[in-house]
């Protein structure tokens, strides 16, 4: 059995990981950390929940210890697309760093941009950053990159959908020329390839299984469910279940429609998408994470960074508008080769606009004709019948006599069904409080899920 020793990577990190319970790399990991220590450019390709940011985060650090850093002036740079994942990098790569000397920032869009100037007035190593807050920053003469020794792109695709490849490529073109890159990303064509061409120097790809076999590891249904109102009420039944759900709208507007609704019935539900505040988005992942919210609404940008444990089911209240967001809503279930559950409401006008995208998609997602708390509902979702209390907001104080959520949910139907097997909140190595380095041990589950047990 290869041993994260065996890759090469210093004995402080090695501890760092087996005190985490750490100890298999995953394909990818073993395939590319030794490439990236010996100096090599690297393509990294896999589907979300692979374990790229310890492929290219370790290695890293493996690099930048024993040097020291300027203020405003690190020697490493990771660009991510979306706060939670820059977050999120950041936190899974603090204590490896902690061992080494090495200081990790992250600096996103949404937080006073005064709190980033002050913490760039410290020595900093590895800068974790999207786009546009690093060009602010840049602007302001507070940051600059002309130290920069190994840049590392993560979900690229991702960027490039979203718009940011004019940003990135400002950015890389502030790095010097000869340093060393590594680009991960769950596919590599289109204009991910033109960054490629642009700015890696014969480069080493590494790939784990394609986007569309990461399906293979997920149940896929699309419910039938005949009109808005009676898909409506299946939805809220199915957010009633046990364990972790996530369900996904195509507006903002949506996703806190729906968050309403679920808290009217008791049910613990937060949203996430652009518009939320940076505390109200930390507030509803450590909740998420931690089990004491078990509903995530979420539009697709806002969700592309989430990386919890134990999600069991993905629910496509809205169908998404193309087959690669339906991959990657997908994707936060049936992360690193554990199974679960993606279920897309169709109503009647959508059939056939559905059936073309799971066609694209590449995904045998069998039509089950559901009704509310009919069997094969319950079977496949584990939907319950909720009437609980209502809730107040999010962040919001309960009132003085309010039950707790879901206390007034009740089962129905058939069964728990499997998604709702071992899906409840107990039992999960995610937990939230403790500040972010808290939730940081909380989320380091990329490889604790199953390090021994794969």
């Amino acid at each position: 059995m290869t041993t994260f020793a065996d890759l090469g990577l210093p004995r402080e990190i090695v501890s760092t990981l087996s005190k985490e319970g750490i100890t298999q790399p995953f394909p990818i990991q073993e395939a590319a950390i030794p490439d990236a220590l010996a100096g090599r450019d690297v393509l990294g390709r896999g589907p979300t929940g692979s374990g790229k940011t310890f492929t290219f985060g370790l290695p890293m650090l493996a690099r930048l210890a024993g040097s020291p850093s300027k203020p405003g002036s690190p020697r490493g740079l990771v660009l991510a697309p979306t706060r939670e994942l820059a977050a999120q990098i950041r936190e899974r790569l603090d204590d490896p760093a902690g061992a080494l000397g090495l200081r990790v920032l992250d600096v996103v869009g949404g937080v006073n941009i005064n709190h980033h100037i002050r913490a760039l007035a410290s020595p900093v190593d590895l800068l974790v950053a999207t786009p546009g807050r690093a060009e602010d920053l840049i602007n302001q003469k507070k940051l600059s990159f002309n130290a920069v020794e190994i840049t590392a792109l993560d979900e690229a695709d991702q960027m490039a959908d979203m718009g940011f490849l004019p940003q990135v490529r400002k950015l890389l073109d502030r790095t010097p020329k000869d340093g060393q890159r590594l680009l991960f990303s769950a596919t590599l064509d289109g204009d991910v390839q033109k960054l490629i061409d642009r700015y890696m120097h014969d480069p080493v790809t590494h790939s784990t299984a394609p986007v569309e076999a990461a399906v293979d590891t997920m149940e896929h249904y699309r419910l039938l469910v005949g009109g808005r109102e009676q898909r409506n009420e299946i939805a809220m039944q199915i957010a009633a279940r046990e364990g972790k759900t996530i369900m996904f709208m195509r507006t903002k507007h949506g996703v806190d429609r729906q968050v309403k609704k679920l808290r009217r019935v008791g049910i613990n539900a937060e949203g996430l998408h652009g518009d939320k505040s940076q505390g109200a988005r930390t507030r509803a992942l450590d909740g998420f994470s931690g089990g004491t919210t078990p509903v995530l609404v979420a539009t697709d940008i806002a969700a592309r960074g989430i990386d919890v444990d134990d999600v069991s089911l993905v629910v496509h209240i809205d169908p998404p508008a193309e087959h690669k967001a339906y991959l990657h809503r997908a994707g936060r279930t049936a992360r690193a080769g554990t199974s679960g559950t993606v279920v897309t409401l169709v109503m009647d006008e959508q059939e056939n606009e559905v059936a073309q995208l799971m066609r694209k998609a590449g995904v045998d997602a069998p039509e089950v004709k559901v009704a509310a708390m009919s069997e094969s509902l319950v079977t496949i979702t584990g939907a319950r019948v909720a009437d609980g209390a209502p809730l107040p907001p999010p962040g919001q104080p309960k009132q003085a006599g309010q039950a707790g959520a879901r206390s007034g949910t009740r089962r129905g139907g058939a069964g728990r069904g499997r998604s709702g097997r071992g899906g409840s909140n107990r039992g999960s190595s995610n937990r939230s409080g403790g500040g972010r380095r808290g939730a940081s041990r909380g989320r380091r589950g990329e490889n604790q899920r199953r390090s021994n047990g794969r």
